[in-house]
């Protein structure tokens, strides 16, 4: 992974930094740097994250997954980072079957996708914790009764990742269940470098092994300088721009089969970060698409925002055929790739035109190892930002109090007095 923060410098960008800025904030970054060591050593809940290339048991995860061998397909129920960061490395690689998430509790999805599924031949891949989180225990028992009323044993269609103990735990002993153990020290966000996110992927034949490679020459980059590591200049730049104004990282990979990546990294960076008002607000976008979608507002709308280019260096493409039509000349001898490059460095530009700061990440290709090591950095990233902005990284008190309501109201407690209502309803 290469990192080009060139846009986000004040020579091009305002709000911008300086590089007389960014030597003394490498200061910190050495600072940060030796606190991370430390925590990563001792394996210190949400620092042991950054371990797991070297700790996770691939071998063990392909075991897990071998009696779920000849599956056409996986469907996974969890939610957040119990299905974001196997969606995103089933979504961007090579599988051999098809990936279903089950991560919300919308009944006409979860029918829909139901009905559509050959279940036979469908692995189910159950994944919490606790084992109590809500909407992954209720999509459970609905996949649970479906495979029941399709005459198809659940028991051998079933892997569960989960923790030690609890209702997960207690159910896969009951029926002798294949299962993997979620790492301990590891918050589920930072979770997809684990059996959490690659036990999908093992299913359906990707190579889990090249991943973890990828994913350790990331961690061995770790140094105490931005200017010599990637990841940490990701995220000493984003940490310096939201001080300047820039509170919106629009993140906008070239690739459509990296969308999920995307929304991975707005779980990433939303969960970790927004605490005691700081942060940026993650949005999702995709190039070249969202160019007719959302450029408008990134060139002449508020220069509040950070843009973050996510663009493989290589990889297949399609010759356009000639058209002979006025106009189109300049497709002439062009391929869809060469077209994408364009629009993309076409997007770079015309944002530094105007002066919004931008960064460009950079992978060889969408590969396995390269992808490994993309998500490493940014959790590596991450994690460098929560020591700049003296956050808790590695807690979401904000989610787990949603969570306390929720299962309130499904007791039959009241709504809570703190919720107004105006309605405007159609006579």
């Amino acid at each position: 992974m290469d990192i080009d923060i060139g846009n986000a410098l004040d020579a091009v960008a305002a709000p911008g930094v300086s590089r007389e800025y960014l030597d003394r904030l490498d200061r910190r970054v050495a600072d940060a740097h030796e606190r991370i060591e430390r925590g990563m050593a001792d394996d210190e809940f949400g620092y042991a994250a950054l371990n797991l290339p070297e700790r996770v048991d691939t071998a063990a995860i392909r075991d897990a997954v071998a009696p779920l061998a000849d599956s056409e397909a996986v469907l996974t129920v969890g939610i957040g980072g119990s299905a974001l960061g196997a969606a995103t490395l089933t979504d961007a690689l090579d599988t051999d079957g098809e990936a279903y998430y089950l991560d919300n509790v919308d009944p006409a999805q979860v029918s829909q996708l139901l009905d559509d599924l050959d279940l036979e031949s469908t692995a189910l891949n159950v994944v919490s914790r606790s084992g109590t989180t809500a909407e992954t225990l209720a999509n459970f028992l609905v996949v649970r009764e479906a495979y029941a009323d399709a005459g198809v044993d659940w028991t051998e269609r079933t892997l569960v990742t989960t923790g030690d103990s609890g209702n997960l735990r207690d159910l896969a002993d009951e029926h002798d269940l294949p299962v993997l153990p979620v790492p301990d020290g590891v918050p589920g966000r930072f979770s997809a470098l684990s059996t959490v996110g690659l036990a999908p992927a093992a299913i359906l034949g990707i190579d889990i092994e090249s991943v973890v490679t990828g994913a350790s020459a990331e961690r061995e980059s770790l140094s105490g300088s931005l200017y010599e590591t990637p990841a940490y200049a990701y995220g000493a730049i984003t940490y310096a721009l939201a001080a300047r104004g820039a509170n919106v990282n629009v993140v906008m990979p070239y690739h459509e089969t990296l969308e999920t990546y995307a929304e991975w990294y707005a779980q990433l960076s939303a969960e970790s970060l927004g605490k005691d008002g700081l942060g940026q607000t993650p949005v999702r976008a995709l190039g070249a698409t969202d160019q007719h979608s959302q450029l408008q507002l990134y060139r002449a709308g508020p220069n509040d925002k950070l843009v973050t280019f996510v663009h493989a260096r290589d990889g297949p493409d399609v010759a356009i055929p000639s058209a002979e039509l006025e106009g189109l000349d300049y497709l002439e001898g062009a391929s869809l790739g060469e077209l994408r490059d364009a629009e993309f460095e076409a997007t770079e530009a015309s944002l530094a035109d105007v002066g919004l700061p931008n960064v460009r990440i950079e992978i060889e290709r969408v590969d396995a190892a390269s992808v490994g090591g993309l998500l490493y950095g940014m959790e590596a990233a991450t994690v460098l930002a929560g020591e700049l902005y003296g956050v808790e990284t590695f807690t979401q008190p904000a989610v787990e109090w949603g969570k306390e309501v929720a299962r309130d109201l499904l007791r039959g407690a009241d709504a809570l007095d703190e919720t107004t209502s105006l309605r405007v309803t159609r006579e």
